[in-house]
């Protein structure tokens, strides 16, 4: 006795728009074309009859199932399953063994923690429903969409697109497996992690708040904690800080007990150990406007741009020149490395005086030939210093 085949009439729309439909497997011997039609039925019925090419076999011993084809957060639907209890004998026995083996091949088992391959056939609020192979498609609910927050699974699915997940859970209550690419995404963005501690890396985050003991800041979109000594940039309102994109280096690296303490200043040493010297003409990014001049990020490390080294020509106010997140070229005046201190200057890259306040973008073009004619200078300047001390 075999178990000839499995139909299952629910809904489901790719446009969350109700429609019933029937999935069946069949196998007929003595056909040629290998067609076969399977008449809708009510689910309720007792009886499905499916008629084959030549040959009409009648279900028997149907029993209602539950499930789970149907929009996110619709209400349960009912299936039939019917069962050929049949004895085949004869010439066709040798197909119908055929028949129970294929059957068993597609006897899907899977557990939580297994990684499978699905296609998305429906978005909305709730979720996102995914075809993985099974009887019943699986559940993404939108808190499992992506590490980052999303109120729409659309925003990160494309329709009829297949994606990778994690099962989390073998039945949520309405016959479906839930999903997940969130704990995948955790999992990858602890190893990145891991991985930049043990190779001493720096990698780039965004501080999200301040408080009295240091910065809170995300990083490979994980929460961690740079404690105010390990604050590379001396400001007098670290709120200034807020929403900055900085380098950072780690210190500790605890997946169990989701511990991530991160440090501004190591990654600061690295660069400014990368080799800033006097004279470089760099690109960077204004921090914070003070009265007396402006704080410019160079490739992670804060440098003071005072504003009797903004121009040629007298500056009033600051914040009429320039403002946070300006981009602008500057040339390294000086540079502390003990005290992790960079002068800088825009004044020197002038072409001609005022050009800070009247052509800026004039001063990004030329800046690197201006740059070039300074270290030129510099150069002169200590070859003249030599000559005098050696001839004393």
């Amino acid at each position: 006795r075999v178990n000839v085949f499995e139909s299952s009439t629910c809904a489901r729309s790719r446009d969350l728009r109700s429609n019933t439909f029937t999935r069946a497997c069949f196998y007929a011997p003595d056909f040629s074309s290998s067609t076969a039609h399977a008449h809708r039925s009510n689910p309720l019925h007792m009886s499905t009859t499916f008629t084959f090419a030549t040959t009409t076999t009648r279900a028997v011993a149907v029993a209602p199932i539950r499930s789970s084809r149907a929009r996110v957060g619709a209400s349960s639907v009912v299936a039939t399953r019917a069962i050929v209890s049949d004895t085949v004998k004869g010439e066709h026995a040798e197909q119908y063994a055929e028949l129970a083996s294929l059957l068993e091949n597609y006897q899907y088992s899977y557990k939580v923690g297994d990684k499978v391959h699905g296609k998305v056939v429906a978005c909305d609020q709730k979720g996102a429903l995914v075809e993985i192979g099974a009887k019943a498609d699986a559940l993404v609910p939108t808190s499992e969409c992506s590490l980052s927050a999303v109120k729409n699974a659309a925003s990160v699915f494309d329709i009829d697109e297949t994606y990778e997940f994690e099962i989390i859970q073998d039945d949520n209550g309405e016959g479906m497996l839930t999903l997940s690419v969130r704990k995948m995404e955790l999992a990858k963005a602890w190893d990145r992690c891991r991985e930049a501690q043990a190779e001493d890396a720096a990698l780039t985050g965004e501080v999200l708040s301040v408080n009295r003991g240091g910065l809170l800041v995300e990083c490979e979109k994980l929460r961690g904690f740079v404690p105010q000594s390990h604050i590379g940039i001396r400001t007098l309102n670290r709120e200034e800080l807020i929403g900055q994109q900085l380098p950072f280096k780690f210190i500790e690296v605890d997946e169990e007990k989701n511990r991530l303490v991160l440090s501004h200043r190591l990654a600061t040493d690295m660069v400014s150990a990368e080799g800033l010297e006097v004279g470089d003409v760099v690109e960077g990014m204004v921090q914070a406007v003070k009265p007396y001049g402006a704080f410019v990020d160079v490739g992670g490390q804060s440098g003071l741009l005072h504003i009797s080294q903004i121009s040629h020509e007298r500056i009033v106010a600051v914040e009429n020149v320039l403002s946070p997140g300006d981009r602008i070229k500057v040339l390294v005046m000086s540079k502390d490395s003990e005290k992790g201190r960079l002068s800088l200057s825009t004044k020197k890259l002038e072409q001609n005086h005022g050009d800070m306040l009247r052509n800026p973008a004039a001063v990004f073009e030329t800046a690197d030939e201006m740059g070039r004619q300074f270290r030129e200078k510099m150069q002169a300047a200590e070859g003249a210093v030599t000559m005098s001390v050696d001839e004393a």
